[in-house]
């Protein structure tokens, strides 16, 4: 199955915004485990939110990959 060129374009696009948003929230997800008040509950749903991202950029990108049939 072909991507055209545009798809391509836009499926790079959001899976530069979703690998921002990753770091983004690496360094939130730092600096609250640094705090003397830590909410576990909010880090703990950062931490999902980071996991489910990851999840959406592998996918994202498994797309762009060419099917190569073995």
């Amino acid at each position: 199955m072909m991507i055209h060129t545009a798809d391509v374009d836009g499926l790079k696009v959001k899976i530069h915004q979703l690998h921002t948003e990753h770091r983004d929230l690496d360094d939130v997800i730092y600096r609250l485990s640094q705090s003397a008040a830590q909410d576990q509950l909010q880090l703990q749903r950062l931490k999902k939110r980071k996991l489910y991202l990851k999840d959406q950029i592998a996918m994202l990108e498994r797309q762009l990959e060419p099917d190569i049939r073995a």
